[in-house]
């Protein structure tokens, strides 16, 4: 068959249902391949939208999202997206095209060496040199893409290539095993939490995917020791738990680092460095660390593991929870987790603190309080990257794995209104709301026009000051209220989101956030809330972190 064709049967066989992206003259013979497919292309407004459209379609199904892009420019547009799939573990496979290979080896028109460019920021990227190599190809960037930790992976097709002819087939998808932990280390670890005075589990980004969370929760119950997550970990353990202990993140000191920082032994689960350096809690490198994760532990001075589980992080904590029913089954849990109640109960009456406050433009506190008695317990939240991140990460709590989305790894302005397509596509039965700042929004906000043609019903919540609040915030922590010119104008929401056919609406009081939520989500397709907020809440936080006695 044509090697167009081929290739598509292969992400059918894959079980692509989506590819989001752009299309060029150098991929045309994939796009009319794809006509006779049950794929569905999603076409796209930029390159970037559509990668993070893949991103969050990937990390909230475990099932590689796809984007596709043509060379040069199409391929560099894609790199922004595709880098934070990969460091915020989303298993991404992105396919861009490539010009003819009789002329790659010379200087010609768009030709560049996409490949290279890559490579620093995927797991594996690869160019099809010969037809019969596409099945190969296809089996091997899934594999990888979807295996742990996960990340994103890239296929070249050069357009000759495309062209050729093949005898080959598709490649049978088979399921991988993970290993399971090292029962060894498996007796280590239980001993070190049997033995342990003060513990405290950290559950990051791996704590959320597969059946991890479940056996998180068994853990917690039968140690009775309290689970802090990370921004990317959130919902690992439900906030209505006893065992709960919300999220920390903050570089400032919170009521839950005050917990950390006392801990004599850490078991960090499915927990990357990249998310918040162990540097904030382990500066004098004194604790015992419990380390469980599906990969080794990272080199840091600030994490040096006592114990370091490599397997399949469910097999890892069910051999554990085994462990510790078979040993202590008589003094089951192993701690009385009433001791950590009024660490939760200030740090619940400090979330809590502004639910009544009708100021307006509104404090970022109550928008959020709002906003979880609008969402429900399996609906999707994804926040863009700004001073409002921090807001979400320390103000909304989550009752299931997977419906916070917060891209901490890369940290890339502009994710959160595409992925909120991407998590629409995923999850159509369920409310998505995306929280943007107001210049985080306007980097992707072409991509309404995408929500529009496919009548879907993503919120996306803008949060409004006219700067970039978040470099602001910082610029006045390090230089004594100083801060250069960071000010920037916004359109009119409501006429612009009428432009492209979208539903708008902009505050004008504190208590219509709720009703004008409920309204959003009942419309056919994409709506725009525009929320002016109070920042001055901004350096307020920061002195009432630094003045926060630890309750412990």
């Amino acid at each position: 068959m044509k090697a167009s064709d081929l290739f598509v049967r292969c992400l059918e066989e894959e079980g692509v249902r989506y590819i989001f992206g752009i299309p060029g003259e150098e991929n045309a013979d994939v796009m009319i391949s794809l006509m006779e497919s049950r794929i569905e292309f999603v076409l796209c407004r930029h390159e970037q939208a559509a990668a993070f459209m893949a991103d969050a379609y990937g990390r909230l199904t475990g099932q590689a999202g796809v984007c596709l892009g043509t060379l040069g420019p199409g391929a560099t547009n894609l790199v922004t997206g595709v880098a934070d799939a990969n460091m915020d573990r989303a298993p991404l496979v992105c396919i861009i095209g490539q010009a003819d290979t009789e002329r790659l080896h010379k200087e010609s028109h768009q030709n560049m060496n996409s490949v290279e460019m890559y490579r620093p920021i995927t797991k594996w990227a690869q160019s099809v040199n010969h037809s019969d190599s596409i099945p190969e190809i296809a089996r091997k960037a899934f594999k990888l893409a979807e295996a742990e930790k996960p990340g994103a992976v890239l296929i070249e097709l050069p357009e000759d290539i495309a062209k050729t002819q093949s005898r080959m087939r598709p490649i049978r998808r088979v399921k991988t095993r993970r290993p399971g932990a090292d029962h060894k280390a498996v007796a280590q670890a239980v001993d070190i939490i049997a033995g342990a005075k003060q513990p405290i589990i950290l559950a990051g980004n791996g704590a959320v995917r597969k059946r991890a969370a479940q056996q998180l929760m068994r853990l917690a119950g039968n140690t009775g020791v309290g689970v802090v997550t990370t921004f990317m970990g959130k919902g690992a353990i439900p906030r209505s738990d006893p065992h709960c202990l919300f999220t920390v993140g903050l570089q400032g000191k919170d009521h839950i680092l005050g917990a950390l920082c006392d801990a004599d032994v850490i078991v960090s689960v499915g927990y990357d460095l990249v998310e918040y350096s162990p540097s904030f809690w382990n500066r004098d490198g004194a604790k015992k660390i419990v380390h469980i994760d599906f990969t080794p532990a990272e080199i840091d001075k600030d994490y040096p593991v006592t114990v370091d589980i490599a397997s399949d992080i469910a097999d890892a904590l069910w051999q554990i929870n085994e462990e510790i029913e078979k040993r202590f089954k008589a003094r089951l849990p192993l701690n009385d987790i009433g001791g950590r109640a009024g660490l939760r109960e200030t740090i619940l009456g400090d979330l809590e603190m502004e639910r009544e406050d009708l100021s307006f433009p509104m404090k970022p506190q109550k928008v959020l309080y709002d906003t979880r008695q609008v969402m429900g317990p399996e609906d999707i939240l994804l926040s863009d990257v700004g001073a409002h991140k921090m807001w979400v990460a320390r103000y909304y709590q989550c009752d299931t794995p997977n419906t916070c989305l917060i891209s901490n790894g890369f940290c890339s302005m502009g994710f959160a209104f595409p992925g909120s397509i991407g998590a629409k596509f995923a999850f159509p039965g369920r409310r998505v709301l995306s929280i943007n700042g107001d210049a985080g929004f306007f980097m992707n906000a072409q991509d309404i026009e995408t929500a529009v043609r496919h009548k879907l019903n993503v919120v996306a919540m803008i949060w409004m000051d006219g700067e970039y609040g978040l470099i602001k915030w910082k610029q006045q922590n390090t230089f004594d209220g100083k801060h250069s010119d960071l000010a920037f104008g916004n359109p009119d929401l409501e006429s612009w989101a009428g432009s492209y056919g979208a539903w708008g609406r902009t505050l004008e009081t504190a208590d219509a956030l709720v009703p004008t939520l409920e309204e959003a989500f009942r419309q056919k397709g994409p709506a725009i809330v525009g929320v002016p907020i109070d920042y001055r809440e901004n350096l307020k936080l920061t002195k009432r972190l630094g003045e926060i006695e630890f309750t412990i």
